[in-house]
């Protein structure tokens, strides 16, 4: 082996080796440009003690390729030989492969097939602070494995930034061994991008400055493909003509990645337009310029929708330090960061673990298949939420995955078998075999295999392209197909053919109505969705929804296949349920009911119901008043005070007066409303006296009789007058004109003299003079002042010292006296 120079790696490469043998688990915590990712296998299987194959777990393909290739060629040898790679679409080992560098959804797979893990000496978990969902679950299955059958098992976590403690606690306090990275000093440059400027248009700007200012070559970090085609696009025919634009992003082509990842040629640049896959594992030869945006695109699982959407975020400080060394790796360097110097202190710290976003069906069919009924079981360094452990378990449950005590059915097997996320492999175990079951094999490759096919949301236009597409990705992917075919061995009940139906079976949720607004549908699971209006989906009376991005009530819809009237009636067929739909239409104030036919809340038709059931428009009615209140409802002014003075008795006097607040009128509308009212259709059929009588009506027994005794609607005066009781929240009123209470010598009371009255007294002409709730008081104080005013302001009344033996009046004195 020829190692060309000497890497900081190389300086624990001995005590890396010592705590495999003596500990059987270790962290490694080494910067980019150390050398972890290709000396460490390469030790190990020059020592005794590890004589079985190394198994090198990469993040992505690219960066396992990359690993591999440059192993292999510090051995001199190809990759195939002592060292080779093991991927989804390509597997190149042979008898004397000793280390196999593989992704970690194939290491997955592998131990779940082989618990033993046969003839392997160590496990190496490189860039494991990305943190992905199969790097944890990988982890806790080797931790489970190495515990209960293979001791001898040696592993290794490696990462570039990571919390080495706590990884280090996970594995029982395992050793931690930290090196020194290689790098040179990078120049930070911070540069602030207006709040109206687009990305795209930020990054391709900074681009040709710096092309213009700087030497070398340029790697410039983007959110995602989309970006990276529209900054292309910017800068194509506007960048000098010995500077070579390399797009990097997952779904290339891998000669089109290698391009991305070579040396330009002697006498040219590259400018490199790549996503967080170029942040760590792989070194691109000659950058010394990185261009942030600053931005980073991450799924987020939704629970309640069972969708998983790309939301762009920002690039958290652990990864903003990884991009800004990519320009430190074989040279001084700068980088450009297009957002404020002060705002890198708000990023986030590091990026999430997928582990807390993101669908779990998977997981938890793994577990099954392993023996864990409930993943908790299992050593993660952050557990699986519970609410999407407890949505993965109804879906696979709906699946036919799991039954009730979450043991693995034969359908679960079945789906282990092809080795794809549930849903898209019960398409493919449930699709009868021959050319069913092929259309469903390909439809679930172009949903795993991002870019197959171009872009195009239309999923039957991608699917169409692929069949032309002679590249070697094509082929392989092809190939994929094919075995997925043969790894299904169930017999299938689906017979169709038809994409949309068959897509339907995995998404039977996502079966979408187009709405009456060209290019708009409304899903199944009742979440909105829109295509853009020159896709060829934007015409269809239907579409069964794979993939769908957003926080809007109307999401993007970026992979699907469109249903014409005929498909979108045959689904309905099997999956449409027709219900009698009563609603209350506030404008109208009355119910409406109608005859609806829907596949789960998107609408397929509708038509009037003219007679509809009255336990469905009682119902509707309740409803529209719950939600509204009482205030709803038509009470006169008679209603209101009732409803004022049964209010006053259960305040004042307690039990057995009912509460009759408005949440508990609104508990009881079915008692004083709607019984009082069975053929009601609208609000304008409630009665104010029926609803009156459905007031009393809550009253127990023989209250009733007693209401206007005990909290009358009228005071009845010494002069006869009848004059009205205001009820309010905290007192009983009375406004009477002074005169009138002449010769009363006790304060009068209601509710069987429980509570006195709030008198407001009144002048001749009705203006208030003073408030009591003490008449005897009154009369012994206050009233000399107020008969003063009285006499010069009303000369024609009667205004006695004493008038407490005064008779009671409501006229002025009669003439002439």
């Amino acid at each position: 082996m020829t190692v060309p120079e000497t890497l900081p790696v190389e300086a624990v490469l001995a005590d890396v080796g010592a705590a495999l043998r003596t500990a059987r688990r270790a962290v490694l915590v080494a910067p980019p440009g150390a050398g972890k990712t290709t000396m460490v296998p390469l030790h190990l299987i020059r020592q005794p003690d590890f004589s079985g194959r190394i198994i090198l777990i990469q993040p992505r393909r690219i960066a396992a390729r990359a690993a591999a290739t440059r192993m292999a060629s510090l051995l001199g040898e190809t990759v195939g030989k002592t060292v080779g790679w093991r991927m989804r679409l390509d597997t190149r080992v042979s008898a004397a492969t000793r280390i196999e560098v593989v992704t970690e959804g194939v290491f997955t797979r592998l131990i779940l097939a082989d618990p033993e893990l046969t003839g392997i000496s160590a496990v190496l978990f490189d860039e494991f602070h990305e943190r992905s969902l199969d790097a944890d679950f990988g982890l806790a299955l080797a931790l489970d494995v190495q515990a209960a059958l293979r001791e001898d098992l040696a592993i290794l976590v490696m990462s570039a930034t990571l919390d080495g403690a706590r990884v280090a606690a996970l594995l029982g306090d395992a050793p931690v061994i930290e090196t020194a990275g290689r790098s040179f000093p990078v120049e930070i440059q911070n540069r602030d991008r207006s709040g109206m400027e687009r990305i795209e248009d930020a990054v391709a700007n900074a681009v040709q400055q710096t092309l213009r200012d700087m030497p070398g070559s340029i790697l410039a970090f983007l959110p995602g493909q989309r970006e990276i085609e529209r900054v292309r696009e910017r800068l194509e025919g506007r960048v000098p003509p010995d500077v070579t634009l390399a797009p990097l992003y997952g779904a290339l082509e891998t000669s089109d990645q290698d391009l991305a990842i070579r040396p330009a040629p002697a006498g040219r640049r590259k400018v490199v337009l790549a996503t967080s896959i170029a942040e760590t594992s792989i070194t691109i030869d000659g950058v010394t310029v990185v261009i942030d945006s600053g931005l980073a695109r991450r799924p987020v699982f939704e629970p309640a929708s069972g969708l998983s959407r790309l939301e762009t975020v920002a690039v958290s400080r652990a990864g903003a330090t990884q991009r800004a060394g990519r320009a430190g790796r074989t040279g001084p360097g700068t980088a450009i960061r297009l957002w404020r110097a002060e705002q890198t202190n708000a990023l986030p710290a590091f990026d999430p673990p997928e582990i807390l976003s993101t669908d779990l069906s998977g997981l938890l069919l793994d577990c099954a298949a392993f023996g864990v009924g409930d993943p908790a079981e299992l050593r993660f360094l952050d557990a699986p939420p519970k609410p999407a452990l407890a949505e993965a378990r109804v879906l696979l449950g709906e699946l036919g995955a799991l039954d009730a005590d979450g043991r693995l059915t034969e359908i679960g097997r079945e789906l282990r078998q092809v080795g794809l996320p549930p849903r898209l492999g019960t398409m493919v175990v449930r699709a009868r075999a021959g050319q069913p079951r092929r259309m469903a094999a390909e439809l679930a490759v172009l949903l795993t295999e991002r870019g197959l096919g171009g872009n195009d949301p239309d999923l039957a236009e991608r699917h169409r392209r692929w069949r032309t597409d002679r590249s070697p990705r094509g082929n392989a992917a092809r190939g994929l197909a094919e075995r997925l075919v043969q790894q299904a061995s169930a017999a299938g009940d689906i017979e169709d053919a038809d994409a949309g139906r068959l897509l339907s079976v995995a998404y039977p949720d996502r079966v979408a109505v187009a709405r009456g607004t060209y290019g708009q549908f409304l899903l199944a699971s009742g979440r909105g969705g829109q295509v853009d209006a020159a896709s060829s989906l934007a015409a269809s009376a239907g579409l069964v929804v794979a993939e769908l991005q957003g926080q809007a009530r109307a999401g993007r819809i970026t992979s699907a296949i469109g249903l014409d009237r005929r498909q979108l009636a045959a689904l309905a067929e099997e999956r449409a349920v027709d219900e009698d739909v009563v609603l209350f239409d506030a404008a109208s104030g009355a119910v409406r009911a109608r005859r609806v036919r829907r596949i789960g809340r998107a609408v397929l038709s509708e038509s009037p119901l003219p007679d509809p059931p009255a336990e469905l428009v009682q119902s509707a009615l309740a409803d529209a008043i719950r939600q509204e209140g009482t205030r709803l409802l038509p009470m006169d002014r008679d209603g209101e005070r009732l409803l004022e003075r049964l209010r006053f008795l259960h305040a004042s006097l307690g039990d057995p007066w009912p509460d009759l607040s408005e949440a508990a009128l609104l508990e009881r509308l079915d008692e004083w409303v709607l019984a009082f009212h069975p053929d009601a259709r609208r609000l304008s059929d409630l009665r104010p006296d029926r609803l009156r009588q459905g007031l009393l009506s809550l009253l127990p027994g023989p209250l009733a009789r007693q209401v206007d005794t005990l909290a009358p609607s009228h005071y009845e005066a010494p002069t006869g007058s009848r004059l009205p009781l205001r009820y309010d929240p905290e007192q009983v009123v009375l406004a009477v004109r002074v005169q009138e209470l002449f010769g009363m010598t006790r304060h009068p009371a209601i509710a069987a003299d429980r509570v006195p009255l709030t008198l407001e007294l009144l002048s001749p002409a009705h203006r208030p003079i003073q408030i009591t709730q003490d008449l005897p008081g009154f009369w012994a104080g206050s009233w000399r002042d107020v008969r003063a005013d009285l006499r010069g302001r009303y000369p024609k009344h009667v205004w006695p010292e004493d008038p407490a033996l005064a008779p009671p009046t409501a006229r002025a004195k009669p003439r002439g006296k």
